[in-house]
């Protein structure tokens, strides 16, 4: 909290989702659903090497594969397990990128 990042316990008030795992066939439409319930503006935040390609998973017979395949995702964070260092370094690369947007459409 202390970065301005609050836990929410409902997407209806969120506005960054954060994933990590591989989409599977049982969870596909849940998270479809899930990112349809958020706000605009919403972001979405692929958290280890499973959420961005299904990672070792990719190719099982019940993982679709990464996150991207499902919904749009706007930062990537590699590594297994993704490091906090990472985590906390691509959700303020996120913001400066949306700072960046914001300034150029004024």
């Amino acid at each position: 909290e202390r970065f301005g990042i609050q836990l929410k316990g409902t997407p209806r008030h969120a506005d960054v989702l954060v994933c990590s795992g591989p989409v599977t066939k049982q969870i596909k439409c849940r998270l479809k659903r899930i990112y349809d319930q958020m706000p605009e503006p919403k972001f979405v935040v692929a958290v280890g090497t499973c959420a961005c390609s299904g990672g070792v998973f990719d190719g099982c017979y019940n993982v679709e594969s990464g996150i991207d395949k499902v919904i749009p995702v706007s930062a990537y964070i590699p590594g297994c397990p993704a490091s906090p260092k990472a985590i906390i370094d691509g959700v303020v690369k996120l913001l400066t990128g949306l700072e960046a947007k914001e300034a150029k459409a004024k």
